[in-house]
Formats: C-alpha cells, sequence, structure tokens
C-alpha cells in the first residue's frame, strides 16, 4: 500500500481512543489534523515523540491544529501510556491495522538483523479541506514534532 500523497483526500476513519470514546478524522474538520504514526507505547523514541508533541500541544492548539498519535496499541494501553507520561494528546487504537495499511505505513522493517512487519514512523498534516498537505515518510524523532508545528503555522 503507498501512501497518500500532498493534495490526495485524507482516508477517513473512525478509531477508539485513549480515555474513552473513539475520533473520526472528518468530524476534527476545519481543524488541521497532525496524524502520527508510531510503532509502539511507551518505548523510548515513542516516548520521546509523544512528549514532544505533548509539550507544544497548546501551541498546535493555538494554530488550530489538534494531534493524534496511532499505533496498534490497545486503548488500555494507551491509557497506561498516557498517564505514566502525563501526555496531552490524542492517542486512537488501530489494533487491527486497517489505518496503518490505508495510509501505507505497516510493512517489512529490519532492526538488529530482523525482519518483521511493524509501522514505519511517519507523520501526515491534513489540511482543514481533508487533504493531505503535508507527508513526513521515516520520521526521525529529534526535532519533528518543531518541524510539523512550523509547517501547521505555515512557517
Amino acid at each position: 500500500m503507498t501512501q497518500p500523497g500532498i493534495g490526495d483526500k485524507a482516508p477517513d476513519f473512525t478509531l477508539p481512543r485513549d480515555g474513552g470514546g473513539s475520533i473520526t478524522l472528518s468530524a476534527l474538520a476545519p481543524r488541521q489534523v497532525v496524524l502520527y504514526f508510531y510503532p509502539k507505547d511507551d518505548t523510548p523514541g515513542c516516548t520521546t515523540e509523544a512528549l514532544d508533541f505533548t509539550a507544544r500541544a497548546k501551541a498546535f492548539e493555538d494554530a488550530g491544529a489538534v494531534v493524534v498519535g496511532i499505533s496498534k496499541d490497545s486503548v488500555a494501553k494507551h491509557d497506561k501510556f498516557s498517564a505514566k507520561h502525563g501526555l496531552g494528546v490524542i492517542l486512537a487504537s488501530d489494533a487491527e491495522g486497517c489505518v496503518c495499511e490505508s495510509y501505507g505505513v505497516w510493512g517489512e522493517k529490519k532492526m538488529y538483523g530482523r525482519t518483521f512487519q511493524g509501522i514505519t514512523r511517519a507523520t501526515f498534516l491534513i489540511g482543514a479541506d481533508g487533504r493531505v498537505a503535508r507527508v513526513w515518510p521515516k520520521v526521525k524523532v529529534a526535532g519533528h514534532a518543531e518541524d510539523v508545528l512550523a509547517a501547521v503555522r505555515g512557517a
């Protein structure tokens, strides 16, 4: 599955979220939406990324954007992860992997000489019109939240 590109209609979804209830992408309009896909709750890179987005949550909100992190972890794991680190972003559970597949972030990965299926860290900025405004494939965590915030602000 290929990733949606700039100008493409963002694949809509409804997923269960941390704290109960669900989140629907199209219902977030007309705000911009930062969708960041990450491999696993409470691992070093994923924790740093979530904390970096949390540290800028107010700035994203002030810029008219909402931040949503998506992994295949369960809502219960998201709740624990969020509580443990005091996260201020929405975490959605894509346990079946359908949304990961529709955004082209599920596939073969290699680590420590081993090949396995997993989520490739990627971020999508969805514009107020529901179209992909920017894509960050194969994200490196350091400085990423700042780059995304600059894009949201139109810098």
